[in-house]
């Protein structure tokens, strides 16, 4: 049996409605992205759901693409959104989320920011506000910022459920195990923070294989177990050497050995609870 999937990182990119300015610098992908054309394959390889994940667009289009992402399609369950928690408006743009169905975390790109940026009082303080929201915060960082700015920022914020995104950006190509290896095992030793196996084959270089990913892969789970792990595709962007089809593939191929239970947890469970998809998000008491 060919157990379904969840895809946590998929991004749409509609330039019909929205304006990416970094994709100027990514003609690869420089193009129109729609749900239609992913479903297209995503259904063929067991992808029953998605996530939409913001595609950074200009500032002046955030509310509208987390708008239009949670009804874009039927199998787009939830959306991930922008957010900007450096600055004093991140608490008024939580009453917006508050009033958009299917909002289920919120990222701000921090691996193309200085490091500074998720380093002041303001920042953490604003993150320690999305419980109340039930909203969880996906981490989006290089390996070099791992320990540096994730582990700081994570224990600050010990009631807020934490994503690692493409475990944390391994130099795969390069054969970057160490020193990621070590931040890895340390960062998950924080009992709020788990790990996205997501898109790791655009950072492998031409022709990934499994045997390529699976130290990593396999390091990931032995650190995060397989409670505090989640797959997503960062689709387009995985088609920078492959395509989804190959990544599923892979993925499949890598955790055959695990048991039912296992696979279930990586490739839904464990993003249904750790996203609360099937709840709404609502306004509560800060714990």
């Amino acid at each position: 049996m060919t157990l379904p999937i969840l895809d946590t990182h998929l991004h749409l990119v509609y330039k019909d409605r929205f304006s990416y300015p970094w994709l100027e610098g990514a003609p690869g992908i420089n193009r129109q992205w729609t749900a239609e054309s992913y479903f297209a394959e995503a259904d063929r390889l067991g992808i029953t759901g998605a996530l939409h994940m913001e595609v950074d667009v200009a500032e002046r289009d955030i509310e509208a693409e987390t708008r239009f992402m949670t009804t874009v399609h039927p199998k787009v369950i939830g959306a991930i959104a922008a957010g900007r928690p450096e600055s004093p408006a991140f608490v008024e743009w939580l009453e917006v989320l508050g009033t958009i169905g299917g909002v289920k975390a919120v990222r701000r790109i921090l691996h193309t920011s200085p490091d500074s940026l998720s380093q002041t009082p303001l920042f953490a303080e604003n993150l320690r506000r999305l419980p109340a929201y039930d909203l969880a915060f996906d981490l989006c960082l290089r390996a070099d910022q791992l320990l540096t700015v994730g582990r700081p920022l994570v224990e600050k914020c010990p009631h807020v459920q934490f994503v690692l995104d493409h475990c944390g950006v391994p130099d795969i190509a390069g054969a970057g195990l160490d020193p990621w290896r070590g931040a890895i095992t340390e960062l998950a030793m924080l009992p709020n923070l788990a790990c996205k196996v997501s898109g790791i084959i655009a950072y492998a270089g031409e022709n990934p294989t499994a045997a390529t990913l699976k130290p990593y892969v396999e390091h990931v789970v032995a650190s995060f177990g397989w409670e505090r792990v989640v797959w997503g595709s960062d689709h387009p962007v995985c088609t920078a050497n492959a395509n989804l089809t190959k990544w599923v593939g892979i993925t499949r191929e890598l955790i055959a050995g695990a048991s039912a239970d296992e696979q279930a947890r990586l490739l839904t469970g464990n993003a249904k609870r750790l996203y609360r998809v099937g709840r709404s998000t609502s306004r509560t008491e800060t714990p």
